[in-house]
């Protein structure tokens, strides 16, 4: 069986014993602040574990993708010199949330490995928790599993938990026996030895206590299950490797990267492990991009930024000189797309984005890599075995070698690096990943909302076809708690079995309106929607009052609906435009939709230039004035991605989504979103493009304004033509070209006063000299000279160099309402006094900043009347 064959028979097996098959969840965490990335198959299920979310099911499947590549749980520094370690991998995994126990999952997990993965019993080794007699006499008694095959181990080994306190349990580990060619050769070599003998296959959590502070163990009410095996260790067993690097899911990558190897036939051992690193890396940068993590100097994109440049420098050793990575990044992407559909429609904008860090990275790398060979010559001569923290600082901050590319090229050569020293040097400067780190950037959801899903409270939105509706109230929440009763000015939050309200998702805002009955109105300014099928409608009570059970009439503000809906389909129009115009990398970045303006964050390594914007601009413009019809389906999320669907990244979608389609046959947009809509391009008016710029590396942002707010932008615009105009008197034709002229004329008159205040400085500079005094054998000129601009005084002192020849200058003006100073000293003199030094100590004494080279410096803000005793200060220092 391929890899492909071994995923579907495993999600196959327990569908059809019952559990619900849930798509994996992107790489970044939703609404956790505690992970930097997915990392385990229960992550998208841990609000169900800890009784903050209900499902619809209560068995699950998955295979879920994952990274272990930085905090707790980082695997960066192994991969590629073992045969099981990763950066990226698939964790299959059943999940059981207070349904089945652990008489179940044992059987599961035992009957899918013999019976369906064949895998020989005599083969197979089993662990319990030290003192879990009931998974071992389950093991022992359901399953046949014989004692001499049973091993109990302790809590490193065979207990879970969560966190220090909340949900933990024993867990039960399934081993296989690869052979003695990969025992360690240690007389005590056995299961629970570290070696790669005896390799853990899959992990079975039975989550059936809760840990207090106090490390307490009560009964959970109901006890869960939570596995997890890696779909990679499967599949080489399955494949009789005996690396995870020779099943189907690397070897057709690394024979990628052989193939473009020209000329080169034997392999190395640093070689192969070269090749390993490519081939995981890839894979990691791959999902990673395609989730929407870009490279930065922070957080997620720290952490993608090293594994670009681990993967970048072992492709350097393998012979590559030119970026290749962005190649192989296309091979996983054939390797996967068909189990990750999405993966297809982000291979240019993958590519795009690993080429630009490549290329990146190749500018500094040999520079960087002379350096470090120096170092290392220079440590081996000294007899040393040991790089410096601040060399390796220097490699971090200079040429953008992270600690562990460094750490790995000292490997190498038997050497290892300073980590106090690094980090002392990186904090004296400032902590650029760690202290950055903010988590998932979500607020955490109120306890309050997770009650009401447990209780399984939801209310039904209605608003895509009607925006009144008359309901029921279910809850009424006051100060983060639940009322029965609220009355007039109180501030509440107000949930209805079914509401016309949007609820604030997606990007886009919660609508606005009242809610009322004949005696009562409630002004509602926001609609949220903190958990899925829930919207809380915000607002303050004008009059009456209401309690739990009343009826109610919802009414949305019509003009602000319509209004936010243009700019939400004028949205999906810009986003593609600029496919159109820039090209298919581009990929959405997060948006704002309001009812006033939209915002539009996109990938684009550099600034769209103004021929571009306008060609945007025109291309939006043509398809509002063509009145394009404006379509929506609701289909499996397989079926809109199979159509060409464009799905944005961290967005959580359900197994049914609803589909937005923009002109024949779609051939203009086509995007999966849960937003309200025009129901034809024309009813958006008209959109104009405000601003463009770079909020982040390789991230631009678009903001516009539709509708009548675009017209009121423009006959603003307008006004200030017409006031303008009138100023020149003439007409908005000739306003262009009278204000060239007129910037023309001020740059000649500008330079006709340059050349009169040259002349009168020259006029000036004899009597000044004179005023020079002698201290020890220099002369020392210590002036004021009123209202001229710095430059003039720089003139002022190039030319009393010229007389005086060999001098200490201290010039001060005062202009504009400001006191600037200008103090000079000829090269002659530079070893014994220092322009910035004599300048720095002058303003601080009187309160300014300023300083420089040994030459000139320059500063000011000291109060005018003290000008004087400043000038006069200069002597006595000298």
């Amino acid at each position: 069986m391929d890899s492909s064959q071994i995923r579907q028979a495993f999600l196959d097996y327990f569908q059809k014993a019952g559990h619900e098959v849930v798509k994996s969840s992107s790489l970044i965490p939703f609404n956790d602040p505690t992970l930097l990335f997915t990392n385990a198959g229960m992550v998208q299920f841990k609000e169900v574990f800890l009784g903050g979310e209900k499902r619809d099911y209560n068995r699950a499947t998955t295979s879920q993708k994952c990274v272990r590549a930085g905090g707790k749980h980082n695997d960066l520094d192994n991969v590629g010199h073992t045969a099981r370690h990763h950066t990226f991998f698939e964790m299959l995994g059943n999940f059981s949330f207070g349904d089945y126990f652990k008489k179940e999952a044992i059987h599961y997990a035992w009957d899918f490995l013999t019976n369906v993965m064949g895998l020989p019993k005599d083969k197979l080794y089993v662990t319990v928790y030290e003192t879990d007699d009931e998974a071992y006499n389950i093991w022992k008694e359901q399953e046949n599993v014989r004692e001499d095959r049973l091993y109990r181990l302790g809590e490193k080994d065979n207990f879970w938990a969560m966190g220090d306190t909340g949900p933990c349990g024993p867990c039960s580990e399934i081993l296989i026996d690869q052979g003695e060619q990969l025992s360690c050769g240690s007389p005590d070599c056995k299961v629970g030895c570290d070696c790669d003998r005896y390799l853990e296959i899959w992990n079975l959590v039975f989550m059936q206590y809760n840990r207090d502070a106090e490390g307490k163990k009560t009964p959970l009410p109901k006890p869960s299950i939570d596995t997890g095996m890696g779909l990679e260790r499967l599949t080489a067993v399955i494949q009789n490797v005996l690396s995870n690097y020779h099943s189907d899911l690397f070897a057709d990558i690394i024979n990628f990267v052989k193939g473009r190897l020209e000329g080169k036939e034997e392999y190395s051992d640093h070689d192969k492990v070269s090749l390993n690193v490519i081939a995981d890396h890839s894979r990691a940068i791959t999902f990673l991009i395609a989730d929407g993590v870009l490279p930065s100097n922070e957080g997620r994109g720290y952490v993608l930024r090293r594994i670009i440049r681990r993967a970048s420098r072992h492709a350097k050793m393998l012979g590559f000189d030119s970026p290749i990575l962005f190649q192989v990044a296309g091979a996983v992407i054939d390797k996967m797309k068909d189990t990750y559909i999405e993966l297809s429609e982000k291979r240019a904008y993958v590519a795009n984005v690993v080429r630009h860090e490549e290329e990146r990275f190749t500018e500094t790398l040999d520079k960087g890599l002379k350096i470090l060979q120096q170092e290392i010559d220079e440590i081996k001569s000294a007899g040393s075995k040991q790089l410096s923290g601040d060399v390796a600082f220097k490699l971090y901050d200079t040429y953008g070698f992270p600690l562990d590319l460094t750490a790995d090229i000292l490997r190498d050569e038997e050497l290892v690096v300073d980590e106090d020293g690094f980090y002392k040097a990186m904090k004296e400067q400032k902590e650029r990943s760690k202290n950055a780190w903010s988590g998932s950037g979500e607020d955490g959801i109120l306890d309050i909302y997770k009650e009401l899903s447990m209780r399984g409270v939801k209310n039904e939105f209605v608003g895509y076809d009607k925006i009144n509706e008359d309901s029921v109230i279910l809850s009424i929440i006051k100060n983060k708690s639940e009322h029965d009763f609220a009355g007039e000015k109180d501030e509440v939050e107000i949930l209805t079995e079914s509401t016309p309200f949007f609820g604030e998702s997606g990007g886009q805002a919660g609508d606005a309106g009242v809610i009322k009955t004949d005696n009562v109105v409630i002004e509602i300014s926001n609609t949220t929607k903190p958990i899925e099928g829930i919207h809380i409608h915000c607002g303050v009570i004008r009059s009456g009052s209401i309690k739990v059970g009343d009826t109610v009439s919802l009414e949305v503000n019509t003009t602000r609906r319509q209004d936010t809906a243009r700019n939400h389909s004028a949205t999906h129009l810009l986003q593609a435009a600029l496919r159109k115009v820039l090209g298919d990398h581009i990929n959405q970045a997060g948006s704002l939709v309001t009812n006033d303006r939209l915002r539009f964050d996109f990938t684009h390594i550099k600034a769209v230039s103004k021929r571009e914007l306008d060609q945007i601009e025109l291309t939006v413009n043509g398809w509002i004035l063509n009145n394009i019809p404006v379509q929506v389906d609701n289909l499996s999320y397989k079926d809109a991605i199979k159509k060409g669907a464009t799905a944005l990244f961290n967005e959580k979608y359900g197994d049914k989504v609803r589909m937005v389609a923009m002109g024949n046959n779609s051939n203009v947009s086509l995007e999966l979103c849960g937003g309200t809509h025009v129901r034809s391009t024309g009813d958006i008016g008209l959109l104009k493009i405000v601003s463009e710029g770079g909020i982040a590396a390789g991230v631009r942002r678009i903001e516009a304004l539709t509708g009548r707010w675009a017209f009121k932008h423009l006959k603003a615009v307008e006004q200030k033509v017409d006031e303008i105009s009138s100023l020149f008197k003439c007409s908005h034709d000739d306003v262009v070209e009278k204000t060239r002229k007129l910037i023309m004329t001020n740059k000649e008159l500008t330079k006709k006063l340059d050349k009169m205040q040259a002349a009168i400085a020259k006029d000036n500079v004899s009597g000044i000299v004179d005023q020079a005094k002698e201290i020890n054998g220099v002369k020392v000129l210590s002036i004021f000279i009123d209202n001229k601009e710095v430059k003039y005084l720089r003139d002022y002192a190039d030319m009393l160099k010229d007389k005086l020849g060999s001098a200490v200058i201290m010039l001060a003006s005062h202009h504009n309402g400001k006191v600037m100073m200008l103090a000079v000293v000829t090269k002659d003199l530079t070893t014994k006094y220092h322009a910035g030094k004599i300048l720095k100590a002058v303003l601080e004494e009187f309160g300014g900043r300023g300083g420089g080279k040994p030459d000139m410096a320059q500063g000011g803000g000291i109060r005018k009347e003290n000008v004087n005793d400043a000038l006069e200060m200069v002597y006595s220092l000298i």
